[in-house]
């Protein structure tokens, strides 16, 4: 059952933003077996998190910041949702959930009609999470060196 949490839109570069994605950061340094750098990967442009290119989301608890993500143009009517992260005390309680629903929400408000994401290999709960969610495998859509799997789903 989802707790009492707010979700709600930050800019990408408000200092609240900046440490829910340093926690993500870290997170994946100590999951991924040859660590994490940020850098390997394709940077987002400053304003792909700004609307109407895209949102970035903050989950919240009494205050306090406990998850985040972002949903991004990725091709035309395509969004794709990127740096999801939910703090480990909220996770088997519908926060991560309850994140992307909101994150495949702001992706129908700002006019997307399917939404992409990709995920790790040692993210087995985040694909299991996807899969019940209705997102189906899809072949490499992105040349992200960290993602093993791709995933594609209707928002109609």
């Amino acid at each position: 059952m989802a707790e009492d949490f707010a979700i709600a839109p930050e800019p990408f570069d408000s200092a609240d933003a900046r440490w829910a994605l340093a926690q993500y950061v870290a997170e994946l340094v100590a999951r991924f077996p040859d660590g994490f750098d940020p850098d390997r990967g394709a940077r987002p442009v400053e304003d792909a998190f700004t609307p109407p290119k895209g949102v970035f989301l903050l989950l919240r608890r009494d205050g306090a910041v406990l998850g985040c993500g972002g949903v991004r143009t990725e091709s035309a009517g395509i969004a794709e949702i990127k740096r999801m992260w939910v703090s480990p005390e909220l996770r088997g309680r519908g926060a991560g959930r309850a994140l992307l629903s909101a994150l495949e929400e702001q992706a129908r408000r700002l006019g997307f009609s399917r939404v992409r994401l990709d995920t790790a290999a040692e993210l087995g709960e985040a694909r299991a999470m996807y899969a019940k969610a209705g997102y189906v495998e899809i072949p490499a859509y992105n040349d992200n060196p960290y993602a093993a799997h791709w995933f594609e789903k209707s928002l109609g």
